[in-house]
This record gives C-alpha cells, structure tokens and sequence, in this order.
C-alpha cells in the first residue's frame, strides 16, 4: 500500500482508505458483523485512513469503527468523520457553533476519542461558505482540543473553491471518477497551490464502475441507489454520480475494452483517480472483506498508460459530460 500526504495536515496515509458509508447504512442490509469484518479486512491490507459521519446509520458507522479499533489495539489509523447533516432542516442558518459543538462532542462518544482527527462539513448548502463565523467556530474547537484539523465535503467544484479561501481548511472531499471528472479542471491545480488535501469519495459512481450492476439489478428498498435515484432524499450527485442510469451503462459497456483482461473494473477505475498527484486519498466503501481487500490491491496496479486515458477523456466527452460537467 503506497502512502500520500493528507495535505496541510501533514499526516501519512493510504492512497486507498475506508469509505465507512456503507456499514452505517442506506446501502441496504448490511450487518454490523459484515461492516466489522470489511473494515478489519481493509485495516489488513494496509489501510490508514477511515472516512465516516455522524448520520451514517445514525451513529452506527462510527460506532463500529470504535469497536473495531478497540479490538485491534495498536497504532490508531487516522479517521475523519463528518458534522451538519444531523439539522433538520438542513439549512445553514443552523451551522451555529453550538450546533457544531453539540454534532463534534456527540462523535467524539461515539469514536471513543478524546479528540477528532479531522472534522468535515458534511456537504453544507452553499450559503455556508460565505459565512466566517462558522470556519471561527471550527477553529476555537481546534484551540479547545476536540478537534485536530478540520474541512469540508462539497457537492460543488465552487464549493469546493471558495471553501480553500478559509487558511485554516484542511481537506476538501469531493466526487471525482470516470464519470465526474470536472475537479481535474481548475480544484486540483488550485488544492496543490494551498496543499489542501483531497480526499476522493464515490470512486465507482455507487458501483457502476464495478461493471456489475446491469439494467436488471434491483437494489433493497433501505439502499440510496433505489430511494434517491432522482434525488429524493439528498443531491442525486451523489446517486451513480449524477449520472443517468442508462447513459451510465452503456458507458460502462464501452469502458470494458479498455480494461485488461486480469484487472478487476473497481481496481481500474481507482487507479485512474490515483493518476493524479493532487488526490491525497480515495475512500471507496466495502459491504464485506473481499470488496476491502480488492479495493485496497488497485493501489498495486501500474499507471496507467496515455493512450488509455485519453480514450477515457473522450469516452467521458461523448457520453457522460453534458449530463454532469456543469451541474457540479
């Protein structure tokens, strides 16, 4: 497992962490044995760094990591959970630094921490990153010890961009994959300039670029891919990233013959994130060990070649770009 630095933080970690979403929940049935043993799995193989949030399963995700450290011992991985989303309604108004502290003190009890190694602003709406007050806030948690470092996570490459004006953000987690590759542009370069660490989430667009899921796959009714599909419930973004479904798998279809014959797709389309320096971390999620360990392996495959990514830009040109470029 190589490792990167998590930018400003200064942390060493995998270049392939632990996307801790779906062991909390709306992924469909997942036990809490299977979540243990995926994270244990990815841990295994040399994963350092574990991505969750307080609305995973509504504490769950962060309590398994708890346990699952608890029973290990040792050298603690860094984990980054994520804050905001409990607010109902969700509006910005609401990120006070009350209800901040509330969120963060509640995470803390859940992680079995006396301090968070990094807070997220968990996908805020845009109108918060306009307001100071909340970054001050954040950083007297700093200076109280609760918290190590903080960022955010962005639906929005503006987001993404505005937020990297605040001196003291750390980290910046956003959708960049096969099929959402706009961050690349202009972020990327603008992150490196700051040494503002990425970290990549939804790396296989919800599993589409496994390149096992077909037009036939029914999907429980608890999994997002069936209850947000056109964003019902949160940004559909953030659902086969954004993309529709069946433009989605003709393009997984043509992206096959680009694949080695010895690769799996999942390897593949995480290598293609690691192509870039500015990426700290991709944290794609696990439902059991074998998907850990998989995940974890793409950080052994080579580069990819030039010829290969160029017939990736054009296939993303052809078929996926007007559907999402300049929605995100």
């Amino acid at each position: 497992m190589k490792t990167r630095v998590l930018g400003r933080t200064g942390a060493a970690i995998s270049e392939i962490g632990f996307g801790a979403w779906q062991i909390g929940g709306a992924w469909g049935d997942v036990s809490e044995e299977d979540g243990k043993r995926a994270l244990h799995a990815a841990l295994d193989s040399g994963v350092t760094f574990i991505d969750t949030a307080d609305v995973y399963g509504d504490g769950r995700s962060e309590k398994i990591i708890a346990a699952v450290l608890k029973e290990r011992g040792g050298q603690k991985p860094f984990v980054a959970t994520k804050a905001g989303r409990r607010l109902n309604p969700h509006v910005a108004h609401g990120y006070t630094a009350a209800n901040i502290e509330a969120f963060i003190d509640r995470s803390l009890k859940n992680l079995g921490v006396d301090a968070l190694d990094l807070v997220q602003l968990h996908c805020p709406p845009t109108e918060v990153y306009y307001h100071p007050d909340v970054f001050e806030a954040l950083d007297r948690l700093v200076a109280k010890g609760k918290i190590r470092h903080y960022g955010v996570s962005v639906e929005k490459v503006e987001e993404a961009l505005k937020a990297i004006e605040y001196p003291c953000v750390a980290t910046v987690q956003i959708i960049y994959n096969i099929f959402r590759q706009r961050p690349q542009e202009l972020f990327f370069t603008e992150a490196r300039k700051k040494n503002v660490g990425v970290i990549v989430r939804v790396p296989l667009a919800s599993g589409l670029l496994t390149g096992k899921i077909g037009k036939d796959t029914v999907f429980a009714a608890d999994d997002h891919r069936n209850f947000n599909r056109h964003g019902e419930a949160f940004d559909v973004g953030e659902t086969f990233a954004g993309v529709p479904f069946d433009v989605a798998l003709e393009a997984v279809e043509k992206l096959r013959a680009l694949v080695p014959s010895n690769v799996p797709m999942a390897q593949f389309a995480l290598r293609w994130i690691l192509e870039q320096a500015a990426v700290s971390v991709v944290i794609p999620g696990a439902r059991n060990e074998a998907q850990a360990q998989s995940n974890a392996a793409a950080s052994a495959l080579p580069a990819l070649d030039d010829t290969t990514m160029a017939a990736i830009a054009a296939l993303y040109e052809r078929l996926i770009k007007v559907h999402v470029h300049h929605r995100w």
